[in-house]
């Protein structure tokens, strides 16, 4: 449901038009095409919206993309640069800018500073804080416990697919979430 309303989304031509966006975990098999350049990543999910149906417009693409990356302290000296040229870091910020670019109310995070420095770790956690407090719902999904309980007002701890455990942002301790994490929920009040 969203707002109340019950979708369904059959494709992800669906999910943007919902508002929907993922940043996936492994951008190199599913979030970039690493041989095209910054400015083709960043417009592939927006593209009709952004540039138009029949008929790319590359200046708007470039005025909508430009102040998004900048924002986003990504470091490149052209839009025309090969992303997979980039750091991992960089690469991740222009798979979080494609998405930005539809504009969505729910962003799925699943993994999103896998593999990354801690700068640019910090720049993205900046950027999720940014759109939270501006409305965007965020969905995060994490193997680091840092991350989560620095960035969650809300944990829901998963155990072999099973929930385990709900938190709140001030009952969530490393204790807790660790506990129903390996499948002890009962220790998680100790």
């Amino acid at each position: 449901m969203i707002d109340g309303t019950t979708v369904t989304i059959p494709d992800p031509a669906i999910a943007i038009a919902c508002g929907i966006a993922l940043v996936t975990e492994d951008r190199k098999r599913s979030g970039l095409f690493l041989d095209h350049t910054v400015l083709q990543n960043a417009t592939l999910a927006s593209l009709r919206q952004i540039s138009g149906q029949f008929v790319t417009n590359e200046s708007r693409e470039i005025s909508n993309t430009e102040p998004i990356l900048r924002n986003l302290r990504v470091r490149t000296d052209s839009l025309h640069s090969q992303v997979g040229t980039f750091s991992g870091g960089n690469q991740q910020k222009v798979v979080l800018c494609k998405w930005l670019l539809t504009k969505p109310r729910i962003l799925l995070l699943d993994e999103p500073t896998r593999g990354i420095d801690v700068g640019a770790k910090q720049e993205i956690y900046t950027e999720i804080d940014r759109l939270a407090r501006t409305g965007v719902a965020i969905i995060l999904g994490s193997s680091e416990l840092e991350e989560v309980l620095g960035l969650s007002d809300r944990v829901l701890v998963l155990h072999e697919g099973r929930v385990t455990g709900v938190f709140s942002r001030e009952e969530a301790t490393p204790q807790a979430v660790m506990a129903c994490a390996t499948g002890h929920p009962q220790h998680a009040a100790m």
